[in-house]
């Protein structure tokens, strides 16, 4: 795309607008969408516009509900990236530091460097499993932090971060006078209720999410923040400058949708324990890929022994019809993301066309390196 500014865009999702889309598609992550005749609602349930104010009340009081917290500490948002832009620009001011995990999504870090912010990361290492070690965050942070981004469950690997180490990642912030925003996206996976939100842990905390990842419900763009009720009313404020107004029947819709989740999430749990099933049987048959197998959520995050997988992904795609995300999207070539929250009949054939790819790949691999 033609006129993009440097440090002003998202190359991973230019990626996934214009090239993920392939006919067995192992690149997405969240839920098959719900048809709309999947929601018991009828015409009288929808109106276009409404009133003017600050959210829509009876949006409010279901977020509310749901996340066991006051609705004074609830802003709604379009979707947990537009939460995310939100919560990030009103926590960070340009020259503010930002500790960013690694990998992380590659978006929020693309967010801190177009807000102006100094970036210093800290690992998430393979080798640990993917999980946070709070000794790396006190060795990575600085009087000048403001800010600790982490998302939970991790994007890419999938793996959970407990609440001890969640509470020791809030204590380390709070003696540096920082916040953590704290992206749960797709910690509704875990299908809980109330959800299992971290900003119970600490006022500390900021968290954003959606009901896009575990519902299929991405086209209601039906998002949220978490904060305690000051800061809260500074984000309204601030996305006076942006979204000003939501979609009034999306929120309705999203009201709609928040009450019926319980049968819903049934058939989700489903496919996803089937699945989870299909991709470990798949990662026990090869021993060509490692993997750190997540309990919970809808990607995996597998590593390549034979190094980078720029030519294995792009031979997946073109001769294969399959698509996965490529690791150096998230600063590690090695490493795919590949999610499996799709229909059970495209995942196996898509794990069979990738299995073909990866035996073609690596016998390239050992034919050039004989």
């Amino acid at each position: 795309m033609s006129g993009t500014r440097p440090g002003m865009s998202s190359e991973y999702m230019h990626w996934a607008k214009t090239s993920s889309a392939a006919r067995f598609n192992l690149a997405t992550s969240g839920l098959e969408n719900l048809p709309l005749s999947g929601l018991n609602f009828g015409l009288a349930d929808l109106q276009l516009t409404r009133g003017g104010g600050y959210g829509y009340e009876p949006l409010q009081q279901a977020l509310a509900q749901r996340l066991n917290v006051r609705v004074e500490s609830i802003v709604a948002a379009i979707g947990t990236s537009l939460a995310n832009h939100l919560a990030m620009a009103y926590l960070v001011k340009p020259g503010d530091e930002v500790l960013i995990e690694r990998p992380t999504y590659e978006p929020l870090l693309a967010l801190a460097r177009y807000l102006g912010a100094d970036v210093r990361r800290f690992d998430r290492r393979f080798e640990e499993s993917f999980r946070i070690v709070p000794d790396e965050i006190e060795r990575q942070i600085s009087p000048r932090t403001r800010l600790i981004v982490i998302t939970n469950l991790h994007n890419p690997s999938g793996v959970l971060t407990d609440d001890e180490t969640l509470r020791r990642i809030g204590a380390i912030a709070r003696n540096a006078n920082a916040r953590v925003l704290v992206d749960e996206v797709y910690l509704e996976t875990l299908f809980e209720k109330p959800v299992r939100t971290s900003f119970h842990l600490g006022e500390e905390f900021v968290v954003t999410s959606s009901l896009t990842k575990a519902f299929g419900l991405s086209g209601l763009r039906c998002g949220w923040i978490v904060a305690e009720p000051e800061v809260a009313q500074g984000i309204w404020r601030l996305n006076d400058l942006f979204g000003v107004m939501a979609a009034h029947s999306a929120e309705r819709l999203s009201v709609l949708a928040l009450s019926q989740l319980d049968q819903i999430s049934a058939r989700v749990q489903a496919l996803l324990h089937t699945n989870r099933g299909l991709v470990n049987q798949f990662l026990d048959s090869r021993d060509d890929i490692e993997a750190v197998r997540p309990e919970f959520g809808t990607i995996v995050f597998p590593r390549v022994k034979h190094g980078p997988t720029e030519h294995l992904i792009a031979l997946l795609r073109t001769k294969y019809e399959t698509s996965v995300v490529p690791g150096s999207f998230f600063e590690m070539p090695a490493h795919f993301r590949l999610g499996f929250a799709g229909d059970s009949e495209t995942l196996t054939e898509g794990l069979r066309r990738l299995g073909a790819a990866l035996d073609e790949f690596i016998g390239r691999v050992s034919a050039g390196s004989s």
